[in-house]
């Protein structure tokens, strides 16, 4: 009998271990897994209300004339005007405009507004590589609320292979414009450095 109980006890007590590593490990995987939760909605809201103030900024959007930003010359050569101005997070404002513009009289007129830091300043606009910018504008979409920005243009950026994307530097502006060959249709983006 001795010799059973000998045998059992060590079994049991290698049994009893397995139990209470199991049950450590168990312990250990929902405190990682509530730690990971805790941690995703802390970011989730972080990126929530960094996400309200900038929808705040732009649904605070002013309207805003061609000719705030770009003062030099007559701008003739561009129709159905529409602009908005909005800020930034950080304090740096920004315009959208949506206009037409035969590109070959839109750029130079571009390429000629002053600017106050020659140095810094493209001397003419560099055709660029949509596809960053049109994933930014993707990435951005998704954040926003339904009917926040008409971002239908987008569909349209996305699969229209024959639009051009340019950047111009005119120092405090930096302008990124996209041009529809076909309809004329520019849309510029404008970023005003401070």
């Amino acid at each position: 009998m001795k010799k059973y109980i000998l045998v059992i006890l060590p079994l049991l007590a290698i049994n009893s271990c397995s139990k209470i590593e199991e049950t450590i490990n168990e312990q250990i995987e929902k405190t990682t897994t509530s730690v990971k939760e805790k941690a995703q909605n802390a970011v989730k809201e972080t990126l929530n209300e960094t996400v309200s103030n900038s929808i705040n900024s732009l649904t605070n959007a002013e309207n805003a004339q061609f000719k705030e930003v770009f003062p030099q010359g007559d701008p003739t050569m561009i129709s159905d005007f529409k602009g908005k101005k909005f800020t930034f997070p950080n304090g740096s404002p920004a315009y959208v405009f949506k206009y037409k513009a035969h590109k070959e009289l839109l750029i130079p007129y571009l390429e000629r507004q002053e600017t106050s830091n020659e140095e810094k300043s493209d001397k003419v606009a560099k055709k660029i590589d949509g596809k960053s910018f049109i994933d930014k504008l993707s990435f951005v979409e998704k954040f926003l609320p339904d009917n926040t920005i008409d971002m239908s243009f987008l569909e349209d950026l996305k699969n229209d292979k024959s639009i051009e994307y340019y950047k111009l530097k005119r120092f405090p502006n930096s302008s990124t414009i996209i041009y529809n060959p076909k309809t004329e249709q520019v849309f510029q983006f404008v970023e005003v450095s401070k």
